[in-house]
């Protein structure tokens, strides 16, 4: 008997566009420069029907706990979260939303078309309408709402800073993608002129309101300032190998006192929703990268089931 997994990082809607002959083969910019002008195109019907895809996948897999990250926002599904709530509310499954947001397009110089971006202020408005309306801050609540800015290379930093008062104010969790690549390292050093952690203290979420997707990039002195922080990571080893993002320190992590979680990732950089799938993965990956003596099939169940997690 074991109890119900808790998956830490996921796109629901990505379900629609796995295993896309155009996506394949490619590191994470590419990737996503393949596929954002396909998100563009979601609309609501599609949203409802991929989470509930999700949440049935992750059911069937041993997953009785999941975050979602939603971040892209076309015209046609400004409300997207209230879908979800909907969704996940007939799957019977715990789950913290993410108002996820991407504010940062190509013509200012970020990664995203401006077909998928926002303006902060409709952000913001709405990520205080969902905190409202949906978030239960009690204990083995079924839903709570988390604030999502997207990841370095598609918010400003001004949201960034923003969403982390508005989180404060109304004692929300914080989440969003940082480390995963060296593209995205690059990308920091270029346009803030600091390095992803640093980033994230100047920003405000250098805390542990804050959770952070994929966490593979830091030296040693950041890993050290994210365990004082109690920063969480959550550890997507099949993404991380279908990408080549490279392999996150979780023992170092977890040495110096950061809670590491596990995530299926979204669908079009992991084939299914299989959160079993993704200990038995965490467990061989961790075991090259440490060796076999230093990770063991406890580690990797205790990394999706016993880790430091409110939603």
């Amino acid at each position: 008997m074991l109890p119900g997994l808790i998956n830490t990082h996921h796109h629901f809607y990505q379900t629609l566009t796995r295993a896309l002959p155009a996506a394949l083969n490619k590191p994470l910019f590419p990737w996503l420069k393949t596929l954002y002008p396909i998100w563009a195109g979601l609309d609501e019907s599609m949203l409802f029907t991929a989470t509930e895809l999700a949440l049935s996948e992750l059911l069937l897999s041993g997953c009785t706990t999941a975050a979602d990250h939603h971040y892209v926002f076309p015209d046609q599904l400004t409300h997207a979260i209230d879908i979800q709530v909907d969704a996940a509310a007939q799957s019977g499954m715990r789950v913290t939303l993410t108002r996820g947001s991407m504010s940062l397009g190509v013509a200012d110089g970020g990664l995203p078309p401006q077909s998928v971006v926002q303006q902060e202020t409709q952000i913001l408005e709405d990520s205080l309408r969902l905190i409202k309306r949906f978030h239960d801050p009690a204990v083995g609540s079924k839903r709570q709402i988390a604030l999502a800015p997207c990841s370095p290379f598609s918010v400003t930093s001004e949201l960034m800073s923003e969403s982390a008062k508005l989180a404060q104010q109304y004692a929300v969790r914080l989440h969003t993608h940082l480390a995963e690549t060296l593209d995205e390292e690059a990308f920091c050093l270029q346009h803030f002129g600091m390095r992803t952690v640093d980033y994230l203290e100047h920003v405000g979420w250098l805390s542990d309101h804050t959770w952070l997707a994929h966490g593979i990039h830091f030296n040693p002195e950041e890993i050290q300032r994210l365990g004082k922080a109690k920063t969480g990571i959550c550890h997507c080893p099949s993404s991380n190998m279908v990408l080549a993002s490279g392999i996150c320190p979780v023992k170092d992590l977890e040495a110096a006192g950061v809670p590491v979680g596990l995530g299926v990732d979204g669908s079009a950089s992991n084939d299914c929703s299989n959160l079993m799938m993704e200990v038995r993965q965490a467990m061989y990956l961790q075991r090259l990268k440490y060796g076999a003596e230093a990770v063991s099939h406890k580690d990797a169940l205790g990394w999706a089931t016993q880790a430091r997690h409110d939603c």
